[in-house]
């Protein structure tokens, strides 16, 4: 898949998370590890009215993630994940988000058995978008909006069994599935509470220049 001179491809390394409440709030949590802006996490959220605010460590950040996905609220705020084998607490001024981790999925499982450098491959998150858009409603593994290109490349799955918190003070309520689905852009996540690792390959013009060192505490 040949990279046109005036575009370049980037790529961030890490985790999502997405969960559902029975407050109807859904949230979807990005742990990233590795990526041209540093080691960050940041914040999609739905409330129940379908308000949709991003929440982001840094200007940097907010700036990119809203030049991809669609927000009618965006809050730069300090940001913080703490991941353990067996959950994530995530911090912020506006949410607190305790998420449990359990075993890995039938997904998973099908993930690990491909090599990681076929994985993260946009020509093989081509083939994936095919089989993902049939069997985990509004999943797309690649996608195009505005003046980008995206790739999604998964290896790994868990589910998440408990999740409680609040949101602007409001109490989250327990864990449940991420329905409907969020309406951040072209890709969501999968209706069953889960973290996915996941490589994201960003196809982009080379004006677009990201400058950014460790924005935040992953």
């Amino acid at each position: 898949m040949t990279v046109p001179p005036h575009r370049h491809r980037i790529r961030f390394r890490g985790q999502i998370a997405g969960v559902g409440t029975t407050s109807g709030t859904r949230v979807v949590v990005g742990r990233w590890l590795d990526s041209p802006l540093g080691s960050f996490s940041d914040a999609m959220v739905e409330r129940p009215d379908g308000h949709r605010l991003l929440l982001a460590p840094s200007p940097e950040v907010a700036r990119f993630v809203a030049a991809t996905y669609e927000f009618d609220e965006i809050r730069v705020e300090t940001f913080a994940t703490t991941a353990q084998p067996h959950g994530w607490q995530v911090r912020s001024p506006s949410l607190r988000l305790d998420v449990t981790v359990g075993g890995t999925t039938a997904l998973g499982r099908l993930l690990a058995v491909v090599p990681a450098s076929v994985a993260e491959a946009p020509w093989w998150c081509e083939v994936t978008d095919q089989v993902a858009r049939r069997v985990l409603d509004g999943v797309r593994t690649r996608g195009e909006t505005r003046d980008r290109r995206e790739w999604y490349g998964a290896s790994g799955n868990r589910h998440v069994v408990a999740a409680s918190g609040s949101f602007d003070g409001d109490d989250l309520g327990r864990l449940a599935p991420v329905e409907p689905a969020p309406r951040f852009g072209f890709s969501s996540t999968p209706p069953r509470p889960s973290v996915t690792d996941v490589v994201t390959t960003i196809e982009l013009d080379r004006s677009e220049v990201l400058v950014g060192p460790s924005v935040g505490r992953s």
